[in-house]
């Protein structure tokens, strides 16, 4: 690899190289990635992905069964789903580095393998995720979390699609949808946990990741006790 620092454009979330996937909206002063809607204010583009994962979501829970193994083209269809009408991108793998806060991902041109990896291994041994010990599920979902984190394999919706996965594989095994309580009071000291817990997941350490799906699911659980 050339040890020459490339050219980078700077976001408001990643640092990457200046490609047509790190290309900002024009009139959006950097803060919007180019788009097919033509979208230039953050908050509209916010909410419109926020939309369409609840649409697609909703489908996915429909369409995804207690057999549902999730392989590396099943996760490239639902970033396409979610994100298919606002970014050309969508579905394919990112082909820029990405970097926040001093830690780069893995780079683009091991995404394919490591994704195959991650089909042949993780996704091959803990999907479809079976009822069982709860410990073991989260466990589970966790080592999966972590490493779908870690490859990056997205230029934009990581984070989220890795969430809405965890959500189908404990779905699978039989338990309430989790609760992250990312937003409202407390919600700055969740996220940190929650970030913080990922990056132990990335040197392989998963509890404290997999006791943050066990306290969401169970915060899950008293919202579905508390509508019935």
């Amino acid at each position: 690899m050339s040890s020459r620092t490339p050219k980078t454009k700077v976001g408001r979330r990643y640092q990457t190289p200046a490609t047509l996937e790190s290309d900002f909206q024009s009139g959006s002063h950097r803060r919007v990635l180019k788009n097919l809607k033509g979208i230039k204010q953050k908050s509209e583009m916010d909410r419109a992905e926020y939309d369409a994962l609840v649409r697609v979501q909703s489908a996915y829970l429909e369409r995804t069964e207690q057999d549902t193994r999730f392989t590396a083209e099943l996760i490239r269809k639902m970033h396409k789903d979610w994100l298919g009408a606002l970014y050309p991108w969508a579905g394919k793998y990112r082909t820029v580095e990405l970097a926040k806060a001093g830690f780069s991902w893995p780079p683009a041109y091991l995404i394919d393998k490591n994704m195959k990896d991650f089909e042949a291994g993780l996704l091959a041994d803990k999907t479809p995720c079976l009822q069982g010990r709860p410990d073991r599920v989260f466990n589970d979902v966790a080592e999966v979390h972590a490493e779908i984190l870690l490859i990056h394999p997205f230029r934009e919706g990581n984070g989220r699609l890795a969430r809405w996965l965890a959500e189908l594989m404990i779905l699978q095994a039989g338990l309430p949808l989790p609760v992250y309580h990312f937003t409202g009071r407390g919600s700055v000291k969740e996220r940190t946990r929650y970030l913080n817990a990922v990056k132990r997941g990335y040197v392989k350490d998963y509890q404290p990741l997999a006791d943050f799906f066990a306290d969401a699911v169970e915060r899950g659980r008293l919202a579905e006790a508390n509508r019935t």
